[in-house]
């Protein structure tokens, strides 16, 4: 049987850095190749804990592209490290085509986990957490978003996204429009100086930051129970 490598999904810190783990950092220092997303972002963190090892970007508009490449490297008993810009790779971030093609060859693929803005948010809101649906971003133009927000309506349980801070109150507007006055938490800039979270009804949401420069980036829970 061939010797192959092994495919390695890295969590890292969303924000305060101590928040990698032991292993991750061991598995960092072994790593043979580390694909990111922006070299510029993960340079700083390999900076901060002294570890110097090949970078190679990793985008959604390249990943098909080196897909087949890494997986060259992986079938040559190199061991790769797939990492996003924050949080648990894949998840609302590229990675998901190497992953499936490093399984179809019977690469190893092994997660470090850590780190997830959708974890961490859920965790602390307040809401229920015995059923809940991850929805990633939610749709940029009002009209699709109103769809959208029309079709979780039956979801039940508690529904997680991802939303632009610059969009924040549109879409807090959309939700008291389609799914009334619901319990929300509003997670902004989680582990990191300037973290914010709101707990409360989409109203209570609209009054609060409709004055407010928002910024960084926004996790919400919203309680459809």
């Amino acid at each position: 049987m061939a010797i192959v490598g092994t495919l390695y999904v890295v969590s890292t810190p969303i924000g305060n850095l101590e928040d990698i783990t032991l292993r991750a950092l061991r598995i960092l220092k072994e790593a043979d190749l580390i694909l990111c997303e922006d070299t510029r972002v993960t340079s700083k963190l390999l900076s901060h804990f002294q570890i110097k090892k090949p970078l190679e970007s990793f985008f959604e508009h390249s990943e098909v592209e080196k897909t087949t490449k890494v997986i060259e490297r992986l079938s040559r008993d190199q061991n790769v490290v797939l990492v996003t810009d924050g949080g648990t790779p894949t998840i609302s971030d590229p990675g998901f085509r190497l992953v499936k093609a490093a399984i179809g060859r019977g690469v190893p693929v092994v997660p470090i986990p850590g780190p997830s803005a959708v974890i961490a948010a859920l965790s602390v809101s307040g809401l229920p957490t015995d059923k809940f649906t991850f929805v990633g971003f939610l749709p940029q133009k009002e009209g699709k978003r109103k769809n959208f927000l029309e079709k979780i309506k039956d979801y039940g349980g508690t529904v997680v996204a991802y939303e632009s801070p610059n969009r924040l109150i549109f879409t807090l507007n959309n939700l008291l429009e389609i799914l009334g006055d619901v319990p929300v938490c509003i997670a902004r800039e989680m582990t990191k100086i300037h973290e914010e979270i709101y707990r409360g009804s989409v109203v209570g949401a609209i009054e609060h930051f409709k004055d407010k420069e928002v910024k960084g980036e926004v996790t919400l829970v919203i309680s459809l129970v």
